[in-house]
Parts: structure tokens; C-alpha cells; sequence
């Protein structure tokens, strides 16, 4: 079997795989729950640790402070169960970031070159379109060349058809 995920209805829903920072905060939350739960329990254990001290209650510190530890701990333990619970869905997952950053790959060299192509074909238009003025120049050319041989023969000849054959007769010898 490949290597490759199986085909899902989800294929074609880029905000499934694609997703902001928002959503990815919201989604993780949603996942692993305990964390923030933990980080909030540390957090309110400093908050009456602090206030206690302000206060001058040695004995409520120090639960405070074996409180914020106990809020840590629970923390950490939080993190190394979600993470090994979760672990198969991350690969999964970063396996669809990479299959999805590829396809982004792709299709960015797939438009590239298609820009090549119709910056291509522009040239070659263009080439054809100087090639045709070119052409229709030199023809022009050709017909002043022509009209300036018949107008020259016209003004030298105004002898008629005996001088033009006595001309090209000397011109021969």
C-alpha cells in the first residue's frame, strides 16, 4: 500500500486542512483542555501567593506557593499525557500540512509556467507581427526600386522605342 492518506469527503474543503492561527488556538484548546486549566491554576496560585505576602500570612504563602508547585505538576502532567495521547493525530496531521504545502507548491509552478506560456506566445505574436511589417517594408522597397527604373526610363526615353533598342544595343558592345 502507499504511504499516501486515504481519500476523504474533506478533500476539497481547504478550511478543514487550511486553518488560521484562531482556529488552530481554538481547536488545540478543544483538544487538550487540561493545559490552560493548569496554566490558569498556576496563575491564581501566584495571585494569592502575592496578595498573602502583601497581607503578612507566612502560613497562606506557603500553601499558596505548595499550591502553584501542585498546579505545575498537574500542568506538566498535562502536556507528556496529551502529547503521547495525541501524537499519532500530529503526525497525521503534519502529514497533511506537507501534502498541502506540496499542492501549493504545485499549483504555484503549474501557474508559473502557464505565465511563461502566454508570455511566450505574446512573443512569438509579436515576432510575427515585425516579421510581417518587416516584409511589407521590403516589398515596398521593391515597388519605389520598380516605378524609379520605369520613371528614369520614361524621361531618358522620350525619344521612343528606337532609342531605348539603340541604348541597349551600345550597352551590349
Amino acid at each position: 500500500m502507499s504511504g499516501a492518506p486515504m481519500p476523504s469527503s474533506f478533500d476539497d474543503d481547504k478550511d478543514f486542512y487550511e486553518e488560521n492561527r484562531w482556529q488552530k488556538f481554538s481547536r488545540r484548546l478543544k483538544e487538550e483542555p487540561l493545559i490552560p486549566l493548569g496554566c490558569a491554576l498556576t496563575c491564581y496560585a501566584l495571585l494569592q501567593a502575592t496578595k498573602s505576602i502583601r497581607a503578612g500570612d507566612h502560613v497562606n504563602t506557603n500553601r499558596m506557593f505548595r499550591a502553584r508547585i501542585y498546579a505545575q505538576g498537574f500542568t506538566l502532567l498535562a502536556i507528556v499525557a496529551g502529547s503521547m495521547y495525541y501524537q499519532t493525530d500530529r503526525q497525521k496531521r503534519k502529514e497533511f500540512e506537507g501534502v498541502v504545502a506540496d499542492r501549493k507548491a504545485k499549483e504555484k509552478n503549474e501557474a508559473w509556467i502557464r505565465e511563461l506560456e502566454a508570455r511566450d506566445r505574446e512573443d512569438k505574436e509579436w515576432r510575427v507581427r515585425r516579421d510581417a511589417i518587416n516584409q511589407a517594408a521590403k516589398l515596398q522597397d521593391a515597388v519605389g526600386a520598380a516605378k524609379s527604373v520605369v520613371e528614369r526610363s520614361e524621361r531618358r526615353g522620350e525619344g521612343g522605342i528606337l532609342d531605348a533598342i539603340r541604348e541597349l544595343v551600345q550597352g551590349r558592345r
